[in-house]
């Protein structure tokens, strides 16, 4: 009988939690949220019960979550010039991007390509604060208001960016702040009131949750993006179409879990140490990106000189264990990261992104040791003779 596979991507897909498959198909025969009828009134209720559920992982109010198709969806929401405060309109001429963001951030949304300015960041990944200050300063707000977006945590080097220190200097220079959270609930704290972000966006299926839901969680519901999809008044207004009650219910239900999941966030930073360490023992001159900065407690993401990305990836799935070489949202291309260079990194190295979850366990490490073990010595292996 084949042994079982070994999932070390975690930051591509956490698995279904219980919680959540539970929740999903005890909703499966809910009726539509905008009857008002008993049926319909039974599924809005499942539908505000996860909304309260993430805005409490995310500490803001329930009428300030705006669910949507997935972070992507979001993410194009929220990158738009056309907003409204209250009745009245509101532009923003101007969208600053960290350079290792997610591409739905990068793609700069419904801004014009020429008004998305890309910020550079360091040897670690973390954004230049002296480059996004001057870049605010030096802008007329006659012309309209910065809008920054930037994430949190980096999806592949586990890097946490400055946020509160982000948004100091956005809102001194009368901006406002998005911030791609998708990585971080579970993993690290999540909130509002802390981070002093405006916006944040969150996915279902990073934390245990359905794939093909996500949201938009605000500080207030004042301040809005002009819809992306319009049509009948679902969510307010913000975001036509049906709601789909069954995932939103397994989203409310893995975002209770991932509020849980902090307690478990100190035992995976010491599973991490214990993967760095044992990567070491092996390949003594493996590079690990990010690893001077804060990073998430969960991600490891290194090279070793000699050995292409891809070839990693490829032993590794042959020897049952799941990682990464980089974002999975490539359409399953293994090529060059621009995270990497975007820090810098030497151009001759590719990366491979070990991300694990609150089920991660000695197995699972046995199996990455073992299979990294027959990795590094065909690497060592002299070339045979023609």
């Amino acid at each position: 009988m084949n042994a079982p596979r070994s999932w070390l991507d975690w930051n591509a897909t956490a698995p279904l939690g219980e919680a959540a498959r539970a929740a999903m198909i005890a909703a499966l025969d809910a009726g539509n949220p905008s009857s008002v009828h008993a049926d319909g009134r039974a599924a809005r209720a499942l539908v505000e019960k996860a909304r309260r559920q993430i805005a409490a992982l995310c500490g803001t109010r329930a009428e300030h979550v705006v669910f949507t198709s997935g972070a992507s969806e979001a993410a194009a929401t929220v990158l738009t010039p056309d907003w409204r405060l209250g009745r009245s309109p509101l532009r923003f001429s101007r969208l600053y991007v960290a350079a290792t963001d997610h591409p739905c951030v990068l793609s700069g949304g419904r801004f014009p390509a020429e008004r998305v300015m890309r910020l550079g960041v360091d040897a670690s990944g973390v954004i230049d604060l002296a480059t996004l200050e001057a870049a605010l300063a030096g802008r007329d707000n006659a012309d309209g208001l910065p809008l920054v977006a930037v994430h949190l945590a980096n999806n592949e080097t586990g890097v946490i960016q400055p946020i509160a220190e982000i948004a100091a200097l956005v809102h001194a220079a009368g901006g406002r702040l998005i911030v791609d959270a998708v990585q971080a609930p579970g993993r690290i704290s999540v909130d509002l009131s802390t981070l002093n972000a405006d916006f944040l966006i969150l996915s279902a299926h990073k934390i245990g949750g359905p794939k093909g839901t996500g949201a938009i969680i605000g500080a207030s519901d004042l301040l809005m993006p002009a819809p992306l999809i319009g049509g009948g008044g679902q969510e307010r207004g913000h975001r036509a179409g049906t709601e789909n009650v069954a995932a939103i219910s397994g989203f409310g239900a893995a975002a209770d879990e991932a509020a849980r999941g902090l307690a478990h966030s100190g035992v995976m930073a010491i599973w991490r140490e214990g993967a760095e360490a044992e990567i070491l023992r092996l390949a003594p001159d493996a590079v690990f990106h990010g690893r001077l900065a804060p990073r998430l407690p969960n991600t490891t993401y290194f090279s070793i000189p000699g050995l292409k990305a891809e070839t990693m990836q490829i032993a590794f799935d042959l020897e049952g264990v799941s990682v990464s070489a980089g974002s999975a949202c490539s359409s399953g291309k293994v090529g060059r990261s621009p995270v990497l260079d975007a820090m810098g990194a030497d151009a001759d190295l590719g990366a491979i992104r070990v991300s694990i979850g609150p089920a991660t366990g000695d197995r699972e490490m046995a199996a990455l040791v073992a299979a990294l073990e027959k990795i590094v010595a065909r690497r060592e292996k002299p070339a045979r003779a023609a």
